[in-house]
């Protein structure tokens, strides 16, 4: 049976930050977590200049830093995976996030092929220097159409290795109900002839056949609500507004968000939260260890608002340990 200690609550670096106006340094980052009291390590990848700072505040904390993750375009980054799989490697990394950018450097949009292949040389190098590679359903990568993922996932396995994810479902539940949204990367039509099913309540789900799959590795929290407000208080170098991929998880004070909040279209998110908890108490072989706390201050995200980015996390890992208890004490009653 599984125990409270099967499942790590984490805090991503950049969510260590109460506005996009005011970022700390490492160590007061470090510190901000470990006095919260509620997250077991910290997500990070630092950059070369930060890397000491980093392992001096995580070890002077009791905090480790057991999960990383970066963004890469293939054709030029693969150097840029190694060096950051070795790092992780020593601050005590165990998984790293990979994000895969939707075209490589040519210019050309990535096939599944391509990225099954670059899959099988992360995961080879990867788990020579005990660092998992999971690679994430995100916006502006190639796995932006959800129905890549499984494609990719069956050319991996077929090669005798197992397929490795990180789930981030804000970038899944902001598409719901949203037609422009899910125009990229031609998804729209898939969606429409209920090939890709986005509803974490109706059959035959993305979210779900991931979970059930055993593909989820790593996870990400980021609260998200269908059809999300897009991030009018925050503009792209382009002058475009932010995405909108991320909604305050606790009622923020009058004029901190963009929009109305209403607790009750968080819980399509927070089901699929829910549902990946009861797989893993239920199926021994689930290999998910840890979930990462994951409101940021970037455009896409929180950039611009009034409330505290940090506090929806600290909120937000509350909830999930709460959560989770609920789980194991249900699952353990069943035995």
């Amino acid at each position: 049976m599984r125990s409270l200690d099967d499942l790590k609550i984490g805090c991503s670096f950049n969510g260590t930050a109460h506005s996009s106006d005011a970022i700390p340094d490492a160590t007061t980052k470090v510190k901000m977590c470990k006095d919260a009291g509620v997250f077991d390590y910290i997500d990070r990848s630092p950059p070369d200049e930060e890397f000491r700072e980093l392992l001096r505040a995580s070890e002077a904390n009791d905090l480790p830093v057991t999960a990383s993750g970066w963004f890469y375009t293939l054709g030029r980054d693969e150097p840029l995976f190694e060096r950051n799989i070795m790092k992780g490697r020593l601050l005590g990394t165990r998984v790293h996030n990979v994000q895969v950018m939707t075209n490589h450097v040519d210019g050309h949009r990535l096939t599944d092929a391509e990225v099954a292949e670059f899959y099988l040389r992360a995961h080879e190098f990867g788990m020579r220097h005990d660092v998992i590679p999971c690679f994430e359903v995100h916006v502006n990568m190639w796995s932006e159409h959800y129905g890549r993922i499984a494609k990719v996932a069956k050319l991996v396995e077929a090669r005798g290795v197992p397929f490795w994810m990180t789930l981030d479902h804000s970038h899944v539940i902001f598409k719901i109900d949203n037609p422009r949204e899910q125009d990229v990367q031609e998804m729209r039509a898939d969606v429409e002839a209920g090939r890709v099913v986005l509803e974490p309540d109706r059959p035959g789900n993305v979210t779900q056949l991931w979970i059930d799959s055993n593909w989820v590795h790593h996870a990400h929290a980021r609260a998200a609500i269908p059809n999300n407000p897009i991030n009018t208080r925050a503009k792209h170098p382009d002058g475009s507004f932010g995405r909108g991929i991320q909604v305050p998880f606790v009622k923020p004070k009058p004029g901190e968000w963009v929009a109305e909040w209403d607790e009750a279209k968080l819980e399509p998110w927070k089901l699929v939260l829910r549902n990946l908890m009861q797989h893993h108490a239920s199926d021994p072989k689930s290999p998910i260890g840890q979930i990462s706390c994951e409101h940021i201050p970037s455009i896409d995200y929180g950039a611009g608002h009034g409330y505290s980015i940090f506090e929806q996390n600290v909120a937000c890992a509350r909830w999930m340990r709460d959560e989770w208890k609920k789980t194991l004490d249900k699952s353990n009653a069943k035995h």
